[in-house]
């Protein structure tokens, strides 16, 4: 029913196919563009309203004030300028701009997919990314989900504009070279009955039955795996994404959650064991072999990003191998350690070896993403980083003129926190928006609990932009690591070498691509003679390319870009003694003598 036939109730009946397909065949021209339509069903004498599931666009109907899905087929197909494709290259290091459309003005309110086009997305281009990931574009009733309680897997989100808005947006990240990657759930769906895809027929359809159908931590609905029609239905969802709005791969919410009978809840996965048993959910690892399997077919350059911390083997192997086929898979322990630590540990008790560990650890040949803190952590409840380090002080105390101890402290780890995260990542990287430069404020949507409040759900980029606070010597710091990173093969995986640690004086030291990395951890303590290994054999010069300590970023010069470092024998190790100030990090490029 719907404004095609007035609304009436009775007109035009869905006929039942095997399987539990309904269908009803119109002729084209009995539907128009932007017309609202909704499904009435008659279910063991309930009579109740649903949304297609195939809905392409879900609004609100503004004569009803109802959710409904409306007829989206404009009469001019979206004039696409990126079939030559100008976003990441291949053979480029993954550097992710994880961004959320609404929340990404500085306005208290909801942003669009223009505005973020327009004004987000040169943004990123120029600090250096080659990738920004979408998250919550997927339609969800409850703006506060974050994007996670789906109910409309094939609309995009109503509340930032169409989806030719949408992809506008897509075609102009292209064409400023950006791919862009889909932040997909199928791991689970909202419950909402009206709009989403729970009883869409009155049966369980979609979803296990009973308990089982319902995530134990979430509350959310868990899809029947080993349904054919379900397989269908979220296959097909992924080849909608790739063909119809042109995005470049997937990163995938929850696929822990997904492998496992009791969601990973609680385990910590110490033996293989827990990986390969009963508690295997072999439906739903069949359904992410198949997803790789249709992604990478339907788009060879595609990339698939696994949101996945119990460590299963094979998550990364091609599918030829056994594997399940991912590109890379998210190295979720890290944002961990660096909030233990910050929250927990003294910085003079900090282990570098376990911290060196968590950083590089992966499978051989494994391709993860690194970062320093996620958009959960910025939620109510939890503060960034810096934030953590700073408090109350990042209020008063971020002006370039005052003088704050606490403050130095904060954003000298924020930037040396970036740079070993950064350097030490084992095939790509991400950044939350906002956080580069240290956003001060938590993430809080509008809800009942703040008054529909706006104004923490935004994101305040004049702070970067002011020259009278100490944020812009964060966001140039970002930039410069960022460009570092993007130009030469520094995260490729397994290409570290000559590590040294200092865990008494908090210094860790590497090499990677040619180039040497260098970190003092320790709060106050500056080492005079830090040993700073080089690749057996080298015998070049090598001088400081990049200092955290710079002025440029907010520090204070006292490391020397001038400066020729000669390689000596110190034991049966090559390296040369180097100057590094308390809570610094340096690189180091080879210099050529002819």
């Amino acid at each position: 029913m719907g404004d095609f036939n007035g609304w009436n109730q009775n007109s035009h009946p869905l006929t039942r196919l095997p399987g539990g397909d309904w269908e009803l065949r119109l002729p084209l021209s009995a539907l128009s563009h932007g017309q609202y339509v909704k499904l009435l069903v008659e279910h063991g004498g309930d009579c109740f309203e649903r949304i297609p599931a195939y809905i392409r666009r879900a609004t609100l109907d503004p004569c009803t004030s109802r959710l409904c899905g409306q007829i989206w087929m404009p009469e001019n197909p979206f004039p696409w300028t990126d079939q030559g494709f100008c976003g990441r290259k291949p053979d480029a290091p993954l550097l992710i701009y994880e961004a959320h459309v609404g929340m990404a003005q500085e306005k208290e309110g909801i942003g669009t997919y223009r505005e973020f086009a327009e004004r987000i997305l040169p943004r990123i281009a120029e600090h250096g990314y080659n990738t920004v990931q979408l998250m919550a574009i997927q339609e969800h009733p409850y703006y506060a989900s974050f994007g996670y309680q789906i109910t409309n897997l094939f609309a995009p989100s109503h509340r930032f504009g169409t989806p030719e808005d949408l992809k506008y947006l897509i075609n102009e990240a292209h064409r400023l070279g950006l791919s862009v990657l889909l932040d997909i759930v199928h791991a689970h769906a909202s419950g909402n009955e009206g709009e989403g895809l729970f009883r869409q027929d009155g049966s369980d359809g979609y979803f296990l039955p009973g308990e089982r159908g319902r995530h134990p931590a979430w509350g959310t609905l868990l899809y029947d795996y080993g349904k054919g029609e379900v397989l269908h239905f979220l296959l097909s969802n992924l080849k909608y994404w790739l063909t119809e709005f042109h995005v470049d791969g997937f990163r995938f919410d929850g696929v822990t959650s997904m492998l496992y009978q009791d969601h990973g809840l609680g385990r910590a996965f110490t033996d293989y064991g827990m990986y390969y048993g009963l508690n295997t959910n072999l439906d739903a690892l069949t359904y992410l072999r198949l997803a790789n399997d249709l992604v990478h077919e339907v788009l060879p350059r595609a990339v698939t990003v696994a949101e996945e911390m119990s460590g299963m083997p094979g998550m990364c192997l091609p599918l030829n191998r056994g594997g399940v086929g991912f590109d890379y898979r998210l190295a979720m322990g890290i944002p961990d350690t660096w909030i233990r630590l910050v929250k927990d540990v003294r910085f003079e008790d900090w282990d570098l070896f376990s911290l060196h560990h968590e950083l590089t650890t992966h499978r051989t040949g494994e391709k993860s993403v690194s970062y320093c803190e996620s958009h959960d952590q910025a939620l109510v409840g939890d503060l960034t980083l810096i934030f953590r380090i700073a408090r109350s002080e990042m209020y008063t105390g971020m002006s370039t003129g005052s003088e704050n101890e606490r403050v130095d402290i904060a954003c000298d780890y924020h930037k040396i926190i970036r740079f070993a995260t950064l350097f030490s990542a084992q095939g790509g990287y991400l950044n939350f928006m906002g956080n580069e430069f240290g956003h001060p404020e938590w993430i809080d949507f509008p809800r009942e609990g703040n008054g529909w409040s706006y104004l923490y759900a935004r994101r305040q980029w004049s702070l970067a932009e002011d020259p009278f606070l100490r944020y812009r010597f964060l966001d140039r710091f970002d930039r410069a690591i960022i460009a570092l990173a993007a130009s030469l093969p520094i995260l490729e995986p397994d290409n570290s070498s000559a590590v040294w640690i200092d865990n008494q004086r908090k210094i860790l030291s590497f090499a990677r691509a040619g180039l040497l990395f260098v970190v003092n951890f320790h709060p106050t303590v500056s080492a005079t003679d830090a040993f700073v290994p080089v690749p057996d054999g080298s015998r070049a010069e090598y001088r400081v390319i990049l200092s955290s300590d710079s002025p440029d970023f907010g520090g204070q010069g006292r490391i020397s870009e001038h400066y020729l470092y000669a390689p000596e024998k110190r034991g049966d190790r090559l390296g040369f003694p180097f100057y590094l100030p308390c809570r610094s990090a340096a690189v180091l490029a080879p210099v050529s003598r002819g």
